[in-house]
């Protein structure tokens, strides 16, 4: 039996939604015909592709493991019809990284290739999901921390990136030499959660901090520098998360002597394939150009 297109959109809808009603509802259709094409669906694949329960489905893992494939069909689908209206259907590579390494990562790639014959989709997400998306396929290129090695994807080292103190040019100890944690301890201090190292150190400065005095950390790199950029915070982070800001002087780097010696290893991802890929290799070697310029400036 074939598959029905039209079955394997609805299929990511419901996936997407949670719901064989809200599914319906965009379609004006009635619940038990998505609850009737869904069943079709289910018995032309051989496996039960949701989980029914009160507040309305989830994916199975078959399911799971079938919805890279659908959303491949139907983007190759949309590709043909783009073809056939006459506009090229230009090669496409999909990005993603860590949400604090956007601006490092995404603005000057794009810069960069923004004339190349081919067209770039970027997204952010936590490490392991960008791996598991480049296992399935659903992500060609990605910037990720440390892991350990996974059988079927390339790992390239970028650079080691230190964790700094920052705060506005503004605040009462930027520009000041020998500075200690004691001198830091009762600012207001507002880390970014970079890893295990955070929480080493927000326990140490609990030691030299008044005990009234509360301590935060957040994520993500973005919502740190604001609040050292507009609400006289220091905040610790890792140095190529601001690098912009360090290079225009709206951020300035403390002189902290004892701060924790901690990096955040930065790392590229891919999966290679049998067939070279002119357009991921473009993209691979501006990544490399770019963690040169970030390793000169560390």
């Amino acid at each position: 039996m074939s598959l029905d297109l039209d079955d394997l959109q609805l299929l990511l809808d419901v996936a997407e939604l949670g719901s064989f009603s809200q599914a319906a509802a965009i379609r004006g259709w009635s619940q038990p015909l998505v609850s009737q094409r869904i069943a079709t669906l289910e018995q032309t694949l051989g496996a039960s592709l949701f989980q029914r329960h009160r507040r309305g489905v989830t994916p199975t893992p078959a399911c799971e493991q079938f919805l890279p494939a659908a959303r491949a069909a139907l983007g190759a689908l949309a590709e043909g019809r783009l073809a056939i209206q006459g506009a090229p259907a230009l090669p496409r590579i999909r990005l993603a990284c860590l949400p604090s390494l956007t601006s490092a990562v995404f603005s000057p790639l794009l810069r960069e290739l923004v004339d190349g014959a081919f067209e770039i989709r970027c997204n952010t997400d936590h490490s392991g999901v960008i791996m598991q998306d480049l296992l399935t396929g659903e992500c060609d290129i990605g910037f990720v921390l440390r892991c350990p090695p996974v059988a079927g994807l390339h790992m390239e080292l970028l650079c080691r990136s230190p964790i700094i103190a920052v705060a506005s040019p503004l605040h009462p100890l930027a520009g000041q030499q020998g500075l200690t944690l004691h001198h830091i301890a009762n600012e207001r201090i507002a880390p970014q959660q970079w890893g295990a190292g955070c929480d080493v150190f927000i326990q140490q400065m609990r030691r030299l901090r008044e005990p009234t005095r509360s301590l935060h950390a957040i994520q993500p790199a973005s919502a740190a520098r604001e609040l050292a950029l507009e609400h006289g915070f220091i905040t610790l982070m890792p140095a190529l998360a601001v690098a912009r800001d360090l290079e225009l002087g709206r951020l300035i780097r403390l002189d902290v002597g004892d701060l924790p010696q901690d990096h955040w290893e930065v790392m590229m991802a891919w999966r290679s394939g049998k067939r070279p890929n002119a357009a991921k290799e473009v993209v691979l070697n501006a990544a490399r150009g770019l963690a040169a310029l970030w390793r000169g400036v560390e």
